[in-house]
């Protein structure tokens, strides 16, 4: 193994010579390259991670080399040793001790604790945020893949191919939306160079590509399609008068991120797992090379077993147990959300394919939403900050002149909102899914970006085996409860439903919602439900109350009110999602009245 590190540093040194950085520190030990020093820019930074990466006899890349472009300047977010919160209505008793400890409420750690729950086993879930999927698990485009895109031979195609075609069962347990709409990719008269000639460029777009398509998808199970002429514009009227071919992929759906991941954390709490909200772990004790316990912000819970499912952190949680066999770089991704009114003028998930292609993203999409909204995006950027969210005016002028091409007349104007989210990427571009060679009963769930969603349900049993292989002792439960039924949706019930709620609690009586018809009734549902709504942004993600037109300028007081009632705090205690974010400063007047005091 050493003669095989020696010449994988020294490959390395002449990739990173070749580039232009000679003075890189580079050693590399079981496979794993180490990385150090200072270049210029973080995109350096990032293009020296990635060649290293790309190498095949590689396993990973640990990426210490700093830039000087961002040397000293206030990284904003996570503070070493701050609270999120300090919540007065939500102080769960912390456990003595458990046997597996989930690190991480994101779809992947609700996921594997609901497979978890499956077995005799006391199960924490430890989210350091007031809610669960409050990282990249909210802020993605929800689009559930069948793998075609991916590289063959990595674990997300592997794991991908697996988990989409389990979602069908999933919904319909977990009582969450998800459609099956297709993805169409999309060739145009721009898909290739205008430097090729032209009755070239016919051949390939009407022949080649189309036929690696098909085979790809066959390859993950989808039944693709070629669509030309006359019925490709019957499918979508507006597409662009550009468009040559197009290739369906039946099997592509959507599901709603948020909701998904939220019944899995209720699913796992129906069958005995303890999710623990505003519950930081900050340190992992080891003894004799195995682990022992997790520090927390709220104490001490002992363990043999920790799962580190903790997204855009999960190297800095491997770190400390010294197992950081890997570095997480943050890839944004914003994301255009359009109002109802305009549903119907997109009919499929559409991809137009743009070549050469950047090779650490699929370049996004046109989606809809399974609740009728069209978005476009994701977007794919490198950040040096993993909790960078902020959105520019030229990102949102990019993507319009981007996707816009692809519908040329789209109603622009008809946008409602944008986000932003950041993918948890490591420079093998793979999910990290192992557990430690350093420490017994440690287990890294890292690198989980697209496609993690549709992958999830896959990821969760490949970690319940590498658990069993690495001594946890399963006994299935007798008694385990796959079914998870969803609060009431008010406005998809019948009008006699609609009576008989009325008639049984008045609350579901008074709209507060008015853009998506949302009752009083359901947002006290969200507070009081198993992981309990204690933000504005909690109520948001579980009952569409300010997702319409508006954004909650006529609900979002009403639902402080509403939160301020039902947790018994002052309003003026509310917050939009946590700590930093307050929405009010006290009553009205109130400054006046001080002003004129002092």
């Amino acid at each position: 193994m050493k003669n095989n590190d020696q010449k994988i540093t020294e490959t390395v040194k002449k990739i990173a010579t070749k580039k232009g950085f000679p003075n890189i520190d580079i050693s590399t030990t079981e496979g794993i390259v180490h990385l150090g020093g200072q270049v210029n820019s973080w995109n350096e930074v990032i293009e020296v991670g990635h060649a290293v990466g790309e190498l095949k006899e590689v396993q990973e890349v640990v990426n210490d080399i700093t830039a000087k472009e961002i040397e000293g300047k206030k990284q904003e977010g996570k503070r070493e040793g701050e609270r999120l919160t300090k919540p007065k209505f939500y102080n769960p008793r912390l456990p003595e001790r458990a046997d597996v400890v989930i690190i991480g409420g994101g779809v992947i750690g609700c996921f594997i604790a609901r497979e978890l729950s499956r077995y005799k086993l006391d199960i924490v879930l430890l989210e350091k945020e007031l809610d669960i999927g409050c990282g990249a698990s909210k802020a993605n485009n929800a689009q559930v893949h069948t793998g075609i895109a991916e590289h063959s031979g990595t674990l997300k195609k592997e794991l991908c191919a697996r988990g989409w075609p389990k979602f069908t069962a999933i919904s319909r347990e977990l009582d969450v939306p998800y459609k099956k709409n297709g993805l169409l990719v999309l060739l145009t008269k721009d898909t290739l160079s205008r430097k090729i000639p032209s009755f070239i460029a016919n051949f390939i777009l009407k022949y080649v590509f189309p036929l690696i398509i098909v085979r790809k998808g066959k390859k993950v199970g989808d039944k693709p399609r070629v669509i030309k002429g006359d019925e490709l514009f019957k499918m979508e009227p507006n597409l662009t008068d550009r468009a040559l071919v197009g290739i369906l992929l039946p099997n592509y759906g959507v599901t709603c991120p948020f909701r998904i991941t939220i019944a899995a954390a209720e699913n796992a709490i129906q069958n005995g797992v303890k999710v623990l909200l505003d519950t930081e772990a900050t340190d992992i004790q080891i003894e004799d090379g195995r682990v022992k316990s997790v520090v927390t912000t709220r104490g001490k819970i002992e363990t043999p077993f920790v799962i580190n499912a903790a997204g855009l952190f999960a190297d800095e949680v491997a770190e400390m147990v010294g197992a950081r066999d890997f570095t997480i770089h943050p890839r944004k991704g914003t994301t255009l959300l359009f109002d109802k009114e305009i549903e119907g003028y997109v009919n499929h998930q559409v991809s137009e394919q743009r070549l050469p292609r950047n090779p650490y993203t699929k370049g996004g999409a046109v989606m809809i939403t399974v609740d009728g909204n069209i978005n476009w995006g994701p977007t794919a950027v490198e950040v040096p900050d993993k909790e960078d969210k902020s959105i520019t005016g030229e990102e949102i002028a990019e993507m319009f002149n981007e996707y816009g091409s692809t519908f040329p007349n789209f109603p622009k104007k008809s946008v409602i909102t944008y986000f932003a989210g950041v993918r948890a990427a490591t420079y093998k571009e793979d999910f990290f899914i192992k557990a430690s060679r350093k420490v017994h009963g440690f287990v890294s769930v890292a690198g989980i970006q697209s496609p993690g969603l549709a992958a999830a349900p896959a990821i969760a049993e490949m970690t319940i085996n590498i658990l069993k292989e690495t001594g946890l002792k399963l006994e299935q439960k007798e008694d385990f409860n796959p079914i998870r039924k969803a609060p009431p949706v008010f406005d998809k019930l019948s009008t006699e439903n609609k009576k008989s709620l009325i008639a049984k609690n008045p609350l579901y009586g008074h709209v507060i919602c008015r853009c998506e018809h949302v009752t009083e009734g359901e947002i006290v549902d969200a507070i009081h439900s198993p992981v309990p709504a204690l933000t504005i942004d909690a109520i948001k993600r579980r009952t569409r109350a300010g997702m319409g037109r508006c954004q909650g300028g006529f609900c979002g007081p009403r639902v402080a009110s509403i939160l301020a009632r039902e947790l018994v705090i002052p309003v003026e205690e509310v917050t939009k999602s946590g700590a930093g974010s307050s929405l009010f400063i006290g009553k009205t007047k109130s400054l006046l009245e001080e002003k004129v005091n002092a």
